[in-house]
């Protein structure tokens, strides 16, 4: 019996709030059935950007492997801020997919991408713009978020075409609102139909 295809909800979280957000947009992937959404993050790294631990972690999703992504149906790739751009570790692992981008494995495969920012200006479109470049590079298909959906244009948080966001405050300490959530669960819907239908 083949496996179910699945949708990669690869993210890096500090304090919580994009694993927070990968849960919504998990839930987002597996309410259009028929493909399963796997949670998978990355280890922190060292000042000398080496992972800084390679053991499974002590609480939450595994970390990701290279075969997680070869064989995934696509993928949402979410990140903290950090001046404009995704954070180190996620960076990072990216940067080691060059077999993938070799072996053409993500050709054509739909993704996304979110972020959290502790500011309302503090870079969520750019983190955005710039997590893509990589995807481009592997010739993925990319899926924003079109503002037919409601919540894009209400929200008073997180919330871009480019895809989902949430505004955490200085603090960090603003939970995920409701436009939030329903954007990150639409994200994780629409890239699940792409990997499905092309549509």
């Amino acid at each position: 019996m083949s496996e179910m295809p699945y949708i990669l909800v690869l993210y890096y979280s500090r304090t919580g709030k994009c694993a927070a957000m990968a849960s919504q947009v998990a839930r987002g992937v597996t309410s259009c059935g028929g493909v399963e959404a796997r949670l998978r993050t990355v280890p922190p790294v060292t000042s000398e950007t080496v992972p800084a631990r390679e053991e499974i972690p002590d609480e939450g999703p595994l970390y990701c492997s290279e075969d997680d992504l070869r064989h995934c149906s696509g993928l949402v790739l979410g990140s903290p801020t950090r001046f404009g751009n995704m954070a180190a570790p996620l960076k990072h692992f990216i940067d080691q997919t060059s077999s993938l981008w070799l072996s053409g494995a993500l050709i054509d495969k739909p993704a996304g991408v979110f972020t959290s920012t502790s500011s309302m200006h503090g870079g969520q479109e750019s983190t955005l713009l710039t997590m893509m470049l990589p995807l481009l590079h592997h010739g993925m298909v990319l899926v924003g978020l079109p503002y037919s959906e409601g919540a894009l244009r209400q929200t008073l948080g997180g919330g871009t075409p480019y895809g989902a966001s949430h505004f955490a405050g200085e603090e960090g300490v603003r939970e995920i609102d409701s436009h939030e959530t329903t954007l990150c669960r639409v994200l994780g819907a629409r890239v699940a139909r792409w990997s499905r239908h092309g549509s």
